[in-house]
């Protein structure tokens, strides 16, 4: 009990505490003798010289970092970051913003669409390396390309626990929502054809799909001529039987963008992966990503920061932060359909407050995953484990210890002095909008 609530002392003053040595050094610079993958840097459009990138790393005068051109990024894009001061040597934050395009041709560097039996370390080479890939371009050119889709692309990576997931991350994740957009390249520039349920299929003449129809191009079935189906040798009558319908579902491009999106964030959570074997990957980070294509904007966020528009005056939300609060219920269902994930040292259920010995017995409120109100139960002994969720707004944590509910990395993430790993319940899933 006494290590639980240290682990609620550490969670609640933003100790994060990585299992496997791993410290919370920024810049990834936690003595391992792995190499960086990339090497620490600032966002590229605030064009700091190596000067202001020391002075922006002083935690006493935490200066104030704001575009020095405005016109570096589009639309009026808002940028600024001050150090988060207390934590890190270097600033873990990072941010991006590119013109990518998506091409037709085959992109060496997109890792391959189904799963390969090649082991893990043929295959690193065929991961984004974000190295001599020539996906810039000018932001005047908008939309379609000749050589496929062009995107505008802005994101932005709250790191902790060191920075070395979100410089990976910023240099990566819009690498990999190309190479998932490719594959849907062709069906996007067509957007007056339905999207196919099955590539490379010939379309069907007719609206509905028909099954078991005797024909040139469908035979009967071996169990529908021994029940002496329609149509069969030994049927009364050679005549075809009606038509089986099957309808499908209505798929909008648009989903096809935001699969995309998905995809991609998984794709570099797995990466980030297999790739700490190798390189020296510091923390995790939230993520939060705008996609603007083919005249639609796209907002995929996985974590709590926040996009909004600003548009005459009016402040327009474009995401919701995920918290322990606002994930209370997918997280507590998690727990209880997977109890062994708490170590026999949480409760998946919520309570007002910590449940004391003396309470047994008693009639206390409780919440569970079915629950958004609050009832009264029997306390137990099992009641007196950690809650799952613990503390209120920002101090709320996840196995008392971090208080974001998605992002990318943080696979080595325990709970303080225990095996129990935080990442089970970490979705790199975004929300879209």
């Amino acid at each position: 009990m006494l290590t639980r609530v240290k682990s609620a002392v550490a969670g609640f003053v933003g100790g994060i505490m990585t299992g496997g040595g791993s410290g919370a050094g920024g810049g990834g610079s936690s003595g391992s003798d792995l190499p960086l993958k990339f090497p620490y840097m600032r966002p590229e459009f605030l064009g700091l010289s190596p000067d202001e990138i020391e002075c922006s790393a002083d935690h006493v005068a935490r200066p104030i970092l704001i575009l020095k051109e405005t016109r570096r990024l589009p639309w009026a894009t808002g940028y600024a970051e001050v150090i988060n001061a207390g934590k890190s040597s270097l600033n873990e934050d990072q941010a991006c913003c590119e013109v990518v395009v998506a091409r037709r041709r085959p992109m060496s560097y997109c890792p391959p669409s189904t799963p390969s039996k090649t082991p893990t370390a043929k295959r690193r080479n065929s991961l984004p390396n974000g190295e001599g890939l020539g996906l810039r371009l000018e932001y005047n050119r908008m939309g379609e390309d000749s050589d496929g889709l062009v995107f505008h692309y802005w994101a932005l990576f709250d790191g902790h626990a060191g920075s070395g997931a979100a410089v990976v991350a910023s240099r990566l994740l819009q690498h990999h929502i190309a190479c998932q957009l490719q594959a849907v390249i062709e069906i996007l520039r067509n957007l007056h054809a339905v999207p196919p349920a099955v590539m490379g299929e010939e379309p069907d003449n007719s609206p509905h799909l028909q099954g078991n129809t005797a024909g040139p191009h469908r035979s009967l079935t071996r169990a529908a001529s021994l029940h002496g189906a329609a149509g069969s040798p030994g049927s009364p009558s050679n005549t075809p039987p009606p038509p089986r319908l099957y309808t499908e579902k209505k798929i909008q491009h648009e989903s096809l963008v935001i699969g995309a999106i998905e995809n991609a964030f998984k794709e570099m959570d797995v990466q980030i992966e297999r790739e700490k074997q190798i390189y020296n990957i510091t923390g995790g980070c939230t993520a939060l990503t705008v996609v603007y294509l083919l005249g639609k904007l796209y907002v995929g966020n996985a974590g709590d920061s926040r996009a909004i528009i600003i548009r005459n005056s009016e402040i327009i939300p474009m995401s919701a932060e995920f918290t322990p609060e606002s994930e209370r219920q997918r997280l507590q269902f998690l727990g209880y359909m997977q109890p062994h994930l708490l170590g026999n040292e949480f409760t998946h259920l919520e309570f007002p407050r910590r449940v004391q010995r003396k309470e047994v017995g008693k009639r206390m409120l409780y919440r569970d995953f079915t629950m958004s109100g609050w009832a009264y139960k029997t306390i137990e002994d099992q009641d007196l484990k950690f809650p799952l969720i613990y503390g209120e707004g920002k101090k709320a944590r996840v196995l008392a210890t971090i208080g974001v509910t998605r992002g990318l990395g943080d696979h080595d993430l325990k709970v303080h002095d225990s095996n129990i790993y935080i990442k089970p319940f970490l979705s790199c899933c975004p929300e879209h909008v």
